[in-house]
């Protein structure tokens, strides 16, 4: 199994949408993804609330079944629909995959 981790340090407003509010749109548009897209067994995101130095804004917590099933999900169109909604709130990006 492999665990793909990704945080995200969002802008504090684009085009009057607050740094809270897209959060909340990133989290619902990629936990709409569970059970869509193969070999994606678990996905959820999380908004941060300490709101400290050190924090991301918005974490996401998802496995896959294997290595493959990460590049699939990936490429998947599903997938390739959010990334354009993260990339335009996102000013930081940091991610962790690993194989348990």
């Amino acid at each position: 199994m492999v665990k793909h981790i990704v945080m995200w340090r969002l802008h504090d407003a684009v085009d009057g949408v607050t740094r809270r509010e897209s959060a909340v749109m990133i989290k619902k548009s990629l936990e709409n993804l569970q059970g869509r897209i193969p070999g994606l067994l678990h996905i959820e995101a999380g908004i941060d609330f300490s709101d400290s130095d050190q924090s991301a804004d918005i974490v996401l917590y998802s496995e896959l079944e294997s290595r493959q099933a990460l590049e699939d999900y990936q490429l998947h169109p599903l997938h390739q629909a959010v990334v354009p909604l993260v990339k335009r709130y996102a000013r930081e990006r940091t991610l962790v995959d690993f194989e348990v």
